[in-house]
């Protein structure tokens, strides 16, 4: 008899050997003559030589389909165990000629997350070459989701440690504690867009682990103040809420190894004065910078209902009407 033991690295245990570790039982059932025992982050295997390699390659495979995709079903299992992975129908379907440079990243289920309109395409492109990116458009245009997708991509990818998202709470001075509950009660509501990305994209009991381990960590942005963000992709969301000196703050804590996303509406400005969002002078002064970059979201980017690009077309008619009528008068 022959034992082997398979160490599981950049994957939770849990997730290779399936909840109660169901995972294992089914391989278990396809290799009868194995001894198999799951012992902390190691599969501990004792049998036959050709049976522990043919357990080695097709645990393999599912391990690879986890990292991928970002979790596997039963019967995924069992298509990579028959060795009828390919006809397996919850598989991902195959891609059409040019979409492979569109995917961001698949998330639960299979889920492809890709770039879906042109500006969306560029801010990929951009932050490939760039540390900062400031992604402007209104609403519907997927700038918070795609900064959160680039975002996931590099964790996985193990290109930094963490993922940092903030965004001004309530107002621009943070005004919390007027609102009941402990902080993450008071703040959840307004970091609600950023766990609706998440949860596309990391399976739930893996994105709940991320976050009490803050290797995601989600704040108002005053919380940053006095430190450094390194090995860390940072997205500060609706900016244009942040004034000029918070702004400052919030970019000034960009560590060595470290890249930002910023994202904002120009036309949903909720602070007193218009001219008090730091977003508006960023545009302004920090165009043509080395490493920060620009891309602009239009309404032609909306991915939302067909109707949301009517609804911005209309309401950006009307505020250059009221523009044009208050310069006559």
């Amino acid at each position: 008899m022959n034992t082997k033991e398979i160490l599981i690295e950049h994957l939770h245990p849990a997730e290779a050997f399936g909840v109660h570790n169901q995972n294992l039982k089914t391989f278990q059932i396809h290799f009868p003559k194995l001894k198999i025992v799951a012992r902390g982050n190691q599969v501990l295997l004792e049998g036959k030589n050709s049976d522990i390699e043919l357990f080695e390659d097709k645990f393999d495979q599912m391990i690879q389909h986890i990292q991928q995709y970002g979790g596997i079903s039963s019967l995924q299992i069992e298509g990579i165990l028959s060795g009828a992975m390919s006809k397996e129908p919850n598989s991902p379907k195959p891609l059409e000629n040019g979409d492979q440079g569109d995917i961001i990243l698949y998330g639960n289920h299979a889920k492809v997350i890709r770039a879906k309109t042109p500006n969306q395409r560029k801010m990929v492109q951009l932050m490939h070459s760039n540390d900062i990116l400031f992604a402007i458009g209104p609403a519907g245009t997927g700038k918070t989701y795609t900064a959160v997708a680039l975002a996931v991509k590099a964790l996985k990818n193990k290109e930094i440690k963490r993922i940092i998202l903030a965004r001004p709470a309530v107002e621009a001075g943070e005004n919390l504690g007027f609102l009941p509950g402990d902080l993450k009660e008071k703040i959840d509501p307004y970091l609600r867009p950023l766990y609706d990305a998440l949860d596309d994209m990391i399976p739930t009991d893996k994105l709940k682990s991320y976050i009490e381990t803050r290797v995601i960590e989600i704040a108002p942005m005053a919380f940053m103040r006095g430190r450094t963000l390194d090995n860390a992709y940072v997205i500060l969301d609706e900016a244009q809420n942040a004034t000029d000196l918070q702004l400052k703050m919030f970019l000034t804590r960009m560590g060595p190894n470290a890249k930002f996303i910023i994202t904002g509406d120009l036309t949903q400005i909720d602070l007193p004065r218009k001219g008090m969002s730091g977003l508006v002078k960023a545009v302004k002064i920090l165009e043509g910078i080395e490493g920060i970059e620009f891309a602009y979201l239009t309404f032609e980017d909306v991915v939302r209902h067909k109707l949301v690009k009517n609804i911005i077309k209309a309401y950006d008619k009307s505020v250059e009407s009221l523009i044009d009528r208050s310069e006559k008068q």
